[in-house]
């Protein structure tokens, strides 16, 4: 309540937190607003029946349950960011421009316009996926080759004004922007969720839901004590050096989870892809081809094989951002120039293969963790049944992460305005 406070009474950190607030109302709003032609009453039962359909409905914020406008959330920004990420580590001179600030400015300018024609590729595949599918649940998705253009601009339009607003937030530096939009998605549809397990609920679904409460428990205090925990490597700074002489001393605090939810986001978004690919080619011509995307789809059916996937996919992305984010050769470089070293290191190439070493062991740690974590829901699905948990996994893990980056940014905009203050 006290940081809360201090919020409210600083200008500028107030403004920042009525703007974020009218920047969600807006997204909810809009998440209202629903893509012309398109009769979407059907669609409830669609997704709650369909694995992927639900991760996917997670991961637009909850907008495609009701076919809006933003019903493509910021996963077509999101799928850029992973593109030009992937190419810096491909292409030196995209490396080259990572490091340099004028160069990340190129490079995000370029991830945005890369998220128009993947907005509409994206489109164009959920319109004809749930095209397929909707019928099935009693939803008329059937449109005029003018109404299906109009759809993907809509869907499209609604990407770019996302991705808009999340980096209006972002520039508040009070919390992720893009994350955000997921997490007010996602705290959305909590309420519906327990309303709907209230209005069916029996005395024979007590034991699920205390282990539904159990998990989300662990799952809390696990994601917080993955996003807390660092290792601090001591560093001493030569008599003169950037210390200013006063403080010979300091430490370089190197975290366990480096990524924060960025790892789960980037495995949900491609995890999310077979299957929905699959989904085009069960009515092909050729038998081998429908033979494939009907075992593909069974496949990512199975919990066991589903779980594995997602396990290696969270583990491999946390070392993957690790990497993008921490260059153990620009550290290594920079100590050097300010006169500091690590005792017993030698400053240069043998501090950097250090830190390498130091972080690889660190991040195997953080990595299964966060893996095992993020499989828990579907582990506990297999024992108890229930279909929800999931994507209730999933959501709650994203929730978690999104606060303790909120909570870190406002309490360094708190610290940075007290010193100020002195």
């Amino acid at each position: 309540m006290n940081a809360v406070l201090r919020i409210l009474k600083t200008p500028e950190l107030r403004r920042g937190l009525f703007l974020i607030i009218l920047a969600i109302t807006v997204f909810r709003v809009a998440a209202h607003i629903p893509v012309p032609g398109i009769d979407a009453s059907g669609l409830s039962a669609l997704l709650s029946g369909n694995q992927f359909l639900g991760l996917l409905n997670i991961f637009s914020g909850g907008t495609l349950k009701s076919f809006s406008i933003v019903a493509l959330g910021v996963g077509p920004y999101i799928t850029s960011s992973i593109i030009f990420q992937l190419l810096g580590m491909i292409f030196p001179s995209i490396e080259e421009m990572q490091k340099e600030e004028q160069g990340r400015q190129k490079i995000n300018r370029w991830t945005r316009f890369a998220t128009v024609p993947l907005a509409f590729l994206q489109g164009y595949s959920l319109i004809a996926l749930l095209t397929r599918q909707g019928a099935l649940a009693g939803a008329n998705i059937a449109l005029s080759p003018v109404d299906y253009l109009i759809a993907m601009i809509c869907l499209a339009a609604g990407t770019v004004f996302l991705m808009w607003l999340g980096e209006l937030i972002s520039e508040l530096k009070m919390g992720n922007g893009i994350s955000i939009m997921i997490f007010a998605g996602i705290i959305a549809s909590f309420p519906g969720f327990i309303a709907q397990s209230f209005s069916t609920y029996t005395s024979s679904d007590t034991m699920n839901i205390l282990l539904y409460v159990g998990l989300t428990l662990v799952t809390v205090v696990g994601v917080v004590v993955v996003s807390e925990a660092q290792r601090n490597i001591p560093v001493q700074y030569a008599r003169g050096g950037a210390s200013g002489g006063s403080s010979m001393t300091s430490s370089l605090p190197l975290r366990v989870n480096m990524g924060g939810m960025i790892p789960i986001l980037f495995a949900l978004s491609l995890i999310v892809l077979p299957p929905l690919v699959a989904q085009f080619f069960t009515d092909a011509k050729t038998q081998v081809v429908r033979d494939f995307a009907t075992k593909t789809i069974a496949l990512f059916g199975n919990n066991t094989f589903y779980g594995v996937v997602y396990f290696i996919l969270v583990f491999a992305f946390t070392f993957f951002y690790a990497s993008v984010v921490f260059k153990p050769e620009q550290v290594a470089e920079n100590l050097q120039k300010q006169g500091g070293f690590i005792p017993g290191v030698r400053p240069g190439e043998q501090t950097a293969k250090y830190l390498q070493w130091v972080v690889n062991r660190i991040l195997l740690l953080g990595a299964a963790f966060l893996g095992i974590i993020a499989v828990l829901p579907v582990i506990m699905q297999e024992v108890t049944g229930t279909q929800n948990l999931v994507v209730g996994g999933s959501s709650v893990i994203i929730v978690v992460s999104v606060i303790v980056d909120i909570v870190k940014q406002v309490e360094a905009q708190l610290s940075m305005r007290s010193y100020e203050a002195k």
